[in-house]
């Protein structure tokens, strides 16, 4: 069971990375086309980059069903993906952009600076401009006035 955790463990550590070079080089690359909605004004409750969350969710679906059935640890590594989705959620839709309405205001310096380096990030609505790709992670170097 140890092993389980540490594989769920290092995979939710491991798609911080993931996330950081796909939304570097998918979002901002050859996927503009769904991820501009995200650095536009939304109308609505919904924007083409929320099908980031499907195909994010593929890869889980598949390993979870493969591990299953098969009894290998790629279910374990599906738990690891599937378990990075909510905090991705939480901190980025609801707690930085407010997709979900809170009124509780952050005084930890962890969230001023991840806070701000997604400002930072949407400074620009432009494909080649941005910065700050990260999403529960800022790097300390991170120049962001906070």
């Amino acid at each position: 069971m140890f092993l389980n955790f540490l594989i769920v463990l290092t995979v939710f550590f491991i798609m911080e990375a993931v996330a950081f070079y796909t939304h570097r080089y998918v979002m901002h690359g050859f996927l503009w086309n769904l991820h501009e909605s995200h650095h536009r004004p939304r109308e609505g409750m919904f924007e083409k980059n929320d099908w980031f969350a499907v195909l994010f969710a593929i890869p889980s679906i598949l390993c979870i069903y493969s591990g299953y059935h098969n009894d290998t640890a790629l279910l374990w590594v599906g738990v690891g993906i599937a378990s990075y989705c909510p905090a991705y959620f939480i901190f980025h839709d609801i707690i930085v952009h407010r997709r979900i309405k809170i009124k509780y205001k952050f005084k930890s310096r962890y969230m001023k600076r991840m806070i701000r380096a997604h400002q930072l990030h949407h400074s620009t609505s432009e494909k080649d401009y941005a910065s700050s790709f990260g999403f529960l992670y800022v790097p300390k170097d991170l120049k962001l006035g906070v």
